[in-house]
């Protein structure tokens, strides 16, 4: 589920003015919300910020994540993710995996450097998370340095910091998917982790130049095709709950920043294509 989320860096982070993802803004009589799909693990040193998205932060009441972006929050999902990523005592994942599958696991963790002996332990979802984690972090990509965690230490103080979802719904996401889904999407992510080791820094180079297709390529076209149910689950469920909110913002007055998973702004089933369906007036990509 992690490969959605997986053209050379380097000529990018040489010539960071070439850095221009996409905002989305959406206004009526009294409210006013900018869109900005985030890359949740990125390069620390990458210039990316859109002088869009500084002025909207500037005069922002308030400022919306997928989760909160707070200590407490962080605490929680860690707590949440040794309760629901570990397999049962005495059970295995590569006792999930057929012999082809569980060989290729093995030489992907002894390329990533992450020990077999812990990768063994993890359900398959948590195993993918990690996997990527580590593959991401080859290429220079850090949490420390994603789009949340700048723009939350970016903002005004004055902003309210707002969340979509707690740690605990989050976390159910993942652990509540089927584990044919869990296995099928991890297995799809080492083969791609192992043919195509600098799909990160394409997908990076795509989101900072905001290329449209190319990233729903990346980010949710494999999903739609290959896990309908866990595209449903992950995009189409949770962008018509969140829309809930937006439509209310809307319904009152005052200035909205909202921060998610690039995966959510894209296609017809994403943030700007579902306010333009209710007949909101919606400047950006198309």
């Amino acid at each position: 589920m992690f490969r959605s989320l997986l053209v050379a860096l380097a000529a990018l982070l040489a010539s960071p003015a070439l850095a221009a993802p996409p905002v989305w803004t959406v206004r009526d009589a009294d409210s006013e919300i900018v869109l900005f799909g985030s890359m949740h693990v990125l390069p620390r040193d990458l210039d990316w910020k859109p002088a869009a998205l500084d002025a909207a932060l500037s005069r922002a009441d308030d400022l919306w994540f997928e989760v909160p972006m707070d200590e407490a929050a962080d605490r929680r999902m860690q707590d949440l993710a040794g309760a629901y990523g570990l397999l049962p005592p005495g059970q295995t994942l590569t006792s999930r995996l057929k012999p082809r599958a569980a060989a290729r696991l093995r030489k992907l963790a002894d390329r990533l450097d992450v020990p077999m002996s812990e990768i063994e332990r993890l359900k398959p979802w948590m195993a993918e998370v990690r996997l990527t984690t580590a593959a991401f972090a080859l290429d220079k990509g850090l949490a420390e340095g994603g789009v949340e965690r700048r723009l939350q230490a970016a903002a005004p103080p004055s902003a309210v910091r707002r969340a979509f979802e707690t740690p605990d719904q989050q976390m159910a996401l993942f652990a509540g998917a089927s584990e044919a889904d869990q296995l099928r999407t991890l297995n799809a992510t080492v083969k791609q982790l192992e043919k195509d080791p600098s799909a990160y820094r394409r997908l990076v180079a795509a989101w900072s130049k905001g290329d449209q297709k190319a990233l729903e390529r990346a980010v949710v076209g494999g999903m739609r095709k290959s896990s309908p149910a866990l595209y449903r689950r992950f995009i189409v469920e949770r962008n018509a709950r969140w829309m809930d909110a937006l439509q209310a913002r809307l319904a009152g007055s005052g200035r909205t920043v909202v921060v998610v998973g690039a995966g959510h702004l894209l296609g017809p089933d994403g943030l700007p294509a579902r306010l333009r369906a209710l007949g909101y007036d919606v400047e950006g990509p198309r």
